[in-house]
Parts: structure tokens; C-alpha cells; sequence
């Protein structure tokens, strides 16, 4: 039964895919899984590598099928399709090389057919409150990383979504532009009032941006834990100096070590077989 607080949830989901060649077997890769994404929380999302977590995303933004169980966001199901109101910003660079800085955030703006003055007062609004707007005619090569996936975050905000999901946002960059970049998106995720759901592999990550932190096990990924970091809704970086920080990161690394030990268990088993 899904709580009357869920925006999205899924419910004894799983995803088995097809066996590559003839002379190996299907790959379990998620569930069942069991979670719900409280209406406006922020949720992280953690787990050992080829755990599921991106398929697990993918599946609610309407990318890849489940195999069984159901995706609801909104009271309504996922059935192949992204749902309306909903937003994804991926780790890879998805800006278009070819368009500017402002054009680049207007562009599902456009698509959508808004009107002149709605865009430029949406787009003019975004790239100020990212620290963009003195690289409106800019291009994507001439932005640092960080930089270009603001842009990104700003084209995915621009189109207020009720919830975005967000795949490795950060993961190209250094420690120290992480943190910053997890400054601004709490202030886009405060401002918007939208529900979001990261995943990430940077634990430390996870427990600065969320309300709750789901710890997912070795594969096929289920969810092994949630933990609760009880922070303040108006929260940045400088939590990292609280003595909870500590506490609560070592929490999801006890559980998440032991899953990452099967996961390497059994990868180097599989290696060690392999002709």
C-alpha cells in the first residue's frame, strides 16, 4: 500500500535482463524493490557498483521497462513513457555544443511553445540563480565542467518539474566543486518545492543532500536500509562539520561495504572462470 505522502513509488519492482549470448543466463538485475519518494523530500540513493541503482531510476523516469511490480508517480502508473512533470540531469554531458549557454536552457522551453516573454523570463531567472547569467552567449566548450552541468541542471529546472531525478550529477567533478554544486542544488531544490531522488556512489554526497539515504544491496539491488539524516530543510555544506555527518555516514558505509565485498566476491569469481 502506498502512503498518502508518496509522490512516486515503486512496489515489488524487478528487472531481469536478457542473456547477452545463448550460453549464459538472464541477469537479475533489481528487486523486488520496495520504496516510496515522500512529496517534496530529497532522497539518495546508494548502493555497490552494477547494484541497479540507474535502472532503478531509469525504470521511474520511463527509460527501461520493469520486468514486474509497478511504478507510480503521481497516483498514476509509469507505463514506458516519461511522465509529465517529471525532469532527469544525467552525469554525461547532455548540452548542445551548438547552441549557446541561454539557448541551450530555453530549448525544451521552445519545444514546448512557450511564449517569447515567458521563456526569456524563465531563462534569465535560472541562469542568475545559478551564477550563469554572465555566460548567457557563452558556448558549452568554453564553461568548465562544473559550469556546464549548472547549465544542464538549470535546462532541467527551467521546466519545473514536481520531481527530478538525478543520475551521478556530479561525478566528473572534484571534491571541492561537488560540494559547492550540492550547495546549488539544495537552493533549486528549496526554491522549486520539487520531490528529487540522486543517485550517487559518494556516500558522503548522499548524506549531505538528503532527507533519507536507501541503501541498496549487491545485485540483484534491493533496498537493505533508509536512514533518516534529520537535517534541516534550510541545510548546505557546512554540515559536513557536525558530528551527526560522521555518525551517519559511517551508518550507510557499514552496510554498504559488506554489499560492495559480495559484489567484488563475485566479479572475481566470475573472472577467475572466464577462459
Amino acid at each position: 500500500m502506498v502512503g498518502s505522502d508518496a509522490h512516486a513509488a515503486f512496489i515489488g519492482v524487478t528487472k531481469v535482463f536478457p542473456p547477452a549470448a545463448r550460453d549464459q543466463a538472464p541477469v537479475h538485475a533489481l528487486g523486488p524493490v520496495d520504496l516510496a519518494l515522500r512529496r517534496g523530500e530529497f532522497l539518495a540513493v546508494v548502493g555497490p557498483s552494477g547494484c541497479g541503482k540507474t535502472t532503478l531510476l531509469e525504470s521511474l523516469a520511463g527509460l527501461v521497462a520493469a520486468t514486474s511490480g509497478d511504478i507510480i508517480f503521481e497516483g498514476a502508473p509509469v507505463l514506458g513513457s516519461a511522465p509529465e512533470g517529471l525532469g532527469v540531469v544525467f552525469q554525461e554531458d547532455a548540452s548542445l555544443p551548438w547552441l549557446s549557454v541561454w539557448d541551450n536552457v530555453a530549448f525544451g522551453l521552445r519545444r514546448l511553445g512557450e511564449s517569447r516573454s515567458e521563456i526569456e523570463r524563465r531563462v534569465d531567472h535560472a541562469l542568475a540563480f545559478m551564477g550563469l547569467a554572465g555566460f548567457s552567449r557563452a558556448y558549452p566548450a568554453q564553461l568548465s565542467g562544473g559550469m556546464r552541468q549548472r547549465m544542464c541542471i538549470a535546462r532541467t529546472f527551467v521546466m519545473r518539474p514536481r520531481l527530478i531525478l538525478l543520475d551521478e550529477p556530479f561525478g566528473a567533478l572534484d571534491q571541492q566543486t561537488r560540494l559547492l554544486m550540492g550547495d546549488e542544488l539544495l537552493r533549486l531544490w528549496r526554491e522549486t518545492q520539487a520531490t528529487a531522488m540522486i543517485i550517487t556512489h559518494a556516500i558522503d554526497e548522499a548524506v549531505l543532500l538528503a532527507d533519507r539515504v536507501a541503501v541498496m544491496s549487491a545485485r540483484p539491488g534491493r533496498i537493505i536500509d533508509l536512514v533518516e539524516t534529520g537535517w534541516a530543510r534550510e541545510r548546505d555544506s557546512r554540515i559536513v562539520a557536525d558530528p551527526r555527518f560522521g555518525t551517519l555516514t559511517a551508518r550507510v558505509w557499514e552496510k554498504l561495504r559488506v554489499e560492495s565485498l559480495k559484489s567484488i566476491g563475485r566479479t572475481s569469481l566470475q573472472e577467475a572462470r572466464s577462459p
